[in-house]
């Protein structure tokens, strides 16, 4: 296994110790994630079941016996284990690379605790040098991507790929952002965005960060 991969499971077995008993627990999508699911599964008699934030989890939660709830059926949802693409020291992120940024940001919206979980290499100072995942409306797609080229971004289609909505993803290359919640407010005003990979004016609440000298937990700077 790589030492990448290594300081990814460590991330995701630590994050057991935040899984209450007896609850429903929302779980991301990505490759971290997916070292989290099969933690999850040693102790899933423990739990209630799981809110997935796409298709690719589901499946996955399933095939290991993760009983799988409805988001609209939870009143309550303690927390929420998901991975970054990039994430800062005040705990802002870049997500949405694995393409279910809007199941994501849902899921983080209504959980009570957000842990994400990520290996040292997705620490940053300035978010940006990951290319920004954009969900979009098709008939909206060139509308925005010229809005998206204002805002200093050089956005690109990714080819052959739909959202678990139907959506388009614009990834958005180039784009500094050294004020993620001031960027991630104009993003969602630009009409036909369904939802944008900036998780600042919601992020996490704990990092756990896979490192070669084991996991860091941290909180916001």
């Amino acid at each position: 296994m790589r030492n990448s991969d290594l300081m990814k499971q460590a991330a995701a077995r630590a994050a057991l110790a935040y899984v209450p008993e007896d609850r429903v627990v929302g779980v991301g999508t990505g490759s971290t994630v997916n070292f989290f699911i099969e933690e999850l599964a040693k102790i899933k008699r423990r739990i209630q079941g799981a809110v997935s934030s796409s298709r690719a989890s589901t499946q996955r939660l399933q095939l290991l016996g993760i009983r799988i709830v409805d988001l609209n059926s939870v009143e309550e949802l303690p927390v929420y284990i998901d991975g970054a693409d990039e994430v800062t020291r005040q705990l802002t992120m870049i997500k949405g690379g694995g393409g279910a940024l809007t199941g994501e940001k849902i899921i983080a919206a209504v959980a009570h605790r957000f842990v994400c979980v990520a290996d040292q290499r997705k620490l940053v100072d300035v978010l940006g040098a990951f290319p920004l995942p954009v969900e979009v409306i098709p008939m909206a797609c060139s509308y925005v991507g010229r809005e998206l080229v204002k805002l200093g971004g050089q956005p690109r289609v990714r080819e052959g790929f739909t959202s678990d909505h139907g959506n388009v993803i614009l990834d958005v290359h180039g784009l500094s952002v050294p004020d993620p919640r001031q960027m991630e407010a104009a993003l969602n005003q630009i009409a036909g965005v369904v939802s944008n990979g900036l998780f600042a004016r919601r992020p996490a609440d704990l990092l756990l960060l896979g490192t070669d000298d084991g996991v860091r937990t941290m909180s916001a700077a």
